[in-house]
């Protein structure tokens, strides 16, 4: 019997006039230019909302992509997610990944495997639509992790 592949969902967020907080969707959006595998969706969002629960739940493997103000600007960071309620965002209008899970987790009882990758941004104003340098640079890296985390995804189906 071949390989069954883990459905994956990825999704980038991030404002688009907010600087490096455009890496997000930027990213997104070139994942899905350069072509994925079919079991592989790729969303691009301004902000995490509660539509995208049942896709969440639906998946098996769920990367979020998004800016970071930890570590050194262009450093990719990855790191495993779990469901948390109580990770409330501050702003009324956007939720936490780890929230967006947990209402998977107790609206569908499903549990996907989450990882957040994100890059560390330096600047973050209001009116600038490219990415600094330091972000430009870390796409591909961005990258280059959502296709490994896939991958391993793909393997151990």
């Amino acid at each position: 019997m071949g390989d069954i592949a883990r459905r994956a969902l990825v999704i980038g967020y991030g404002s688009p006039i907010r600087g490096d907080d455009a890496i997000g969707p930027l990213a997104a959006d070139r994942l899905e230019a350069e072509g994925v595998p079919g079991h592989v969706q790729v969303v691009s969002r301004h902000v995490l909302t509660a539509e995208l629960v049942p896709d969440i739940a639906a998946a098996d493997l769920v990367i979020f992509l998004d800016a970071t103000v930890e570590g050194a600007p262009g450093e990719v960071l990855a790191r495993r997610l779990s469901p948390d309620a109580s990770a409330v965002s501050t702003m009324a209008h956007f939720l936490d990944p780890r929230e967006l899970l947990a209402w998977a987790e107790a609206l569908y009882d499903r549990r996907p495997e989450a990882w957040l990758v994100s890059a560390a941004g330096e600047q973050f104003n209001y009116g600038l639509y490219d990415l600094s340098p330091a972000l430009v640079a870390a796409v591909a890296p961005m990258l280059e992790r959502v296709r490994g985390l896939i991958a391993e995804g793909t393997q151990s189906a």
